[in-house]
C-alpha cells in the first residue's frame, strides 16, 4: 500500500486499533489521526476538486452538501486513492482492525467518492442504507478521511455520534486534516453533522468509502434506505415532516426492491 501511513501496519498498532474499535461507544468506531502519508494527504488537499465539479448536489429538508463519484473529473490521485482503499491489502487491514471479515468495496458511487459542503451545509442525523440494493451485498463499515486544515470549533461541522434512541450526542469528532473516522454501519449507528459556518472561501471536504460483505451483520439482514431523524431540539414541524418523508421513502423503496425494480 502506497498511501496509508505505514506506522498503522505495525503489529502493536493494529492490536490497539482492534481493541479501541471493540470497546468504543456509542457504537464501534475509530478516530485515526495522520491516516495517510503526509505527502499524499498534502497532494490530495492541494488538488481537491472545486465544489461545482461534483456531480450531485443535495439541498433538502435533511441535508445540504455536494457529493461526487465522477472520478474522471478529479485529479488522478483520487482515482489512485480509490484503488488503494479497494485493494485486497487495504480490505485485509480494515478486517484486522474491525474484526469484520472479508470486506470489499464496490466500484460505483456506493463504494467511494467525495463530499464537500459550503457555509450552511449540514447533514442531519441518520443511519445509512443497509444494503447495496443493486449488488445485494451488505454495508458493514464506513471510512471517512477529512481534508480540512485548521478547522475551528466555532465553524461547527463536527461528525456527531448519537446513542441508539437519539436522545444524546455521545461524541463529536472535528473534521481535521488527514483524520479518518471508521465506524460500523448498523441500525443504531446514528451520525451526521450540524450546519457549518466557515468563511466563504473554506469548505468541509472529505473522502468516503463504504465496505461491504456478502453476508449480513447482526443488524442489517433486511433492506432499508438512509433514515434521517430530527434532533430533539428541532421544531415539531421538522420532526413531523422528517418522520413522514422518511417513512414514505423507505416504504416505497422497500416495495421496489421486493419487486426487483432498479432505482
Amino acid at each position: 500500500m502506497q498511501f496509508l501511513n505505514p506506522s498503522l501496519l505495525a503489529i502493536d498498532s493494529i492490536s490497539k486499533l482492534r481493541n479501541d474499535f471493540a470497546s468504543s461507544v456509542p457504537y464501534k468506531h475509530l478516530v485515526i489521526d495522520n491516516f495517510l502519508r503526509v505527502d499524499v494527504a498534502e497532494s490530495l488537499y492541494a488538488n481537491f476538486p472545486a465544489y461545482d465539479i461534483f456531480n450531485k448536489k443535495y439541498d433538502g429538508l435533511n441535508e445540504r452538501k455536494a457529493e461526487g463519484s465522477n472520478f474522471e473529473d478529479f485529479d488522478a490521485l483520487f482515482t489512485e486513492l480509490r484503488k488503494e482503499v479497494s485493494s485486497p491489502e487495504f480490505n485485509d487491514f480494515i478486517s484486522q482492525i474491525t474484526g469484520v471479515k472479508e470486506v470489499f468495496v464496490t466500484d460505483d458511487a456506493m463504494g467511494s467518492g467525495l463530499h464537500q459542503g459550503k457555509a450552511g451545509s449540514f447533514l442531519d442525523i441518520h443511519i445509512d442504507f443497509s444494503m447495496h440494493h443493486l449488488a445485494n451485498v451488505y454495508r458493514r463499515l464506513n471510512l471517512l478521511i477529512f481534508f480540512n486544515k485548521e478547522w475551528k470549533d466555532e465553524w461547527a461541522g463536527h461528525t456527531e455520534l448519537w446513542n441508539a434512541d437519539m436522545t444524546e450526542c455521545v461524541k463529536k469528532v472535528r473534521p481535521d486534516f488527514n483524520r479518518a473516522v471508521i465506524f460500523a454501519t448498523t441500525g443504531k449507528s446514528y451520525h451526521g453533522y450540524g450546519k457549518i459556518n466557515p468563511p466563504e472561501n473554506i469548505t468541509r471536504k472529505s473522502f468516503y468509502t463504504y465496505f461491504y460483505t456478502s453476508q449480513p451483520g447482526e443488524q442489517n439482514e433486511s433492506y432499508n434506505d438512509t433514515i434521517f431523524k430530527a434532533r430533539p431540539e428541532d421544531s415539531r414541524a421538522k420532526r413531523i415532516k422528517t418522520n413522514v418523508k422518511e417513512s414514505a421513502k423507505n416504504f416505497i423503496k422497500q416495495q421496489l426492491k421486493a419487486l426487483g425494480v432498479k432505482f
